[in-house]
């Protein structure tokens, strides 16, 4: 990946979401034919949204999902749906233990050590899977949580490897009514777990539904911390 960015994204937060999008897909493609670019995704409606406007210009961008282990049924069946009747090229991130292993090292480690368990669950595979690429397309949005207030449309990250890469957050500025309202728009199918009240759906036992009027993902982790790790242990520069 070039470390000169073409013109057009040098101002990226003036960008609307689908436009920045296709200046990055552009550059990428005329880099290597975009096979730099990667999206990582939950499956919420934030990631399925990004997805939807990559997959107009690169249809077998690889979607990186963290295979914990702990996710809801309801996640991993929507996930399996959407891969299927999408076409998606579906790269399931995993530990390099199994379930069985890490609970028979550590024990309930999502309890007793959270910061720990998403460390060896979830930030080891990603920044591992991420390794190959140059480009990562993300969900997030500043409106999510106060950890993430400061968020820039496009931010340069190193990886434990060293590895530099780009890190899009395209909907950076858009809040919760304008998610819903495009995915709406496109019928983009809805996990059901919404329904339900969740708001930020991560693994089960860390998951819970939110007080009325409560941060987004105030129901993660009983409300002990904000964040996995993902988006803070790559560092930003």
């Amino acid at each position: 990946m070039s470390e000169v960015l073409h013109p057009s994204l040098e101002k990226p937060e003036a960008l609307s979401a689908e436009a920045l999008v296709a200046e990055v897909v552009r550059q990428a493609m005329q880099e290597d034919g975009g096979a730099s670019v990667c999206l990582t995704s939950s499956f919420q409606t934030e990631d399925m949204v990004v997805l939807h406007m990559l997959r107009d210009s690169l249809p077998h961008v690889p979607v990186i999902f963290l295979e914990t282990g702990y996710h809801f049924p309801e996640l991993i069946e929507y996930r399996d749906r959407i891969a299927r009747e999408w076409n998606l090229n579906l790269v399931n991130a995993l530990p390099k233990t199994t379930l069985e292993e890490h609970e028979r090292e550590f024990g309930l480690l999502h309890i007793i050590e959270p910061t720990k368990c998403c460390a060896i669950r979830k930030v080891e595979p990603l920044m591992r899977s991420l390794d190959p690429f140059a480009w990562w397309f993300t969900g997030l949005r500043r409106e999510q949580s106060p950890t993430r207030a400061g968020l820039k449309k496009i931010e340069d990250h190193r990886l434990p490897t060293g590895k530099m890469m780009k890190k899009v957050s395209v909907l950076a500025d858009w809040d919760w009514a304008h998610v819903e309202g495009y995915a709406r728009e496109h019928q983009i199918p809805r996990l059901s777990l919404y329904d339900r009240g969740y708001t930020s759906i991560g693994c089960e036992p860390c998951t819970a539904i939110p007080e009325a009027g409560a941060d987004a993902r105030s129901g993660r982790w009983g409300g002990k911390k904000l964040e996995c790790g993902i988006h803070t242990f790559s560092e930003k520069q």
